[in-house]
């Protein structure tokens, strides 16, 4: 005989975690713009879609721009693991798509940073980790 647990549904289980990431990762974004903010860099997009994918946060940096991925789990070792070659080369993708729509174009200054945040909201950036 199957046990069933009464009232457990893992359609609604599933959504309700997803969720939970999703909002996470908001959380994370925002932690994260708070960050570059206090150090004087101003918002140019949030979720910026190119062709190559998504692009967290996009700060203007004088003539140039700092490309930010942003990267949450329980720990910041366990955020940084999440990071893989394919998404990397589409984020950089993205920021070249992005930089090509610039007066300036390839010419503009940037940099792409990766930012870790952990459960607790410490956030870690390591400047210029994709180029």
């Amino acid at each position: 005989m199957p046990l069933d647990f009464v009232g457990y549904d893992p359609i609604s289980a599933r959504q309700t975690r997803g969720r939970m990431a999703y909002e996470f990762g908001h959380s994370a974004e925002a932690c994260v713009a708070r960050h570059y903010a206090a150090q004087g860099y101003d918002l140019a997009q949030a979720r910026w879609r190119g062709r190559g994918g998504e692009i967290d946060l996009i700060f203007h940096d004088g003539d140039g721009f700092i490309f930010v991925e942003v990267k949450a789990s329980k720990t910041l070792s366990a955020a940084a693991a999440h990071l893989g070659p394919k998404q990397i080369a589409r984020i950089c993708a993205s920021a070249e798509d992005y930089i090509g729509q610039q007066p300036k174009g390839l010419l503009t200054d940037m940099r792409i940073d990766v930012a870790l945040v952990d459960g607790q909201g410490h956030v870690e950036i390591l400047e210029n980790a994709l180029m």
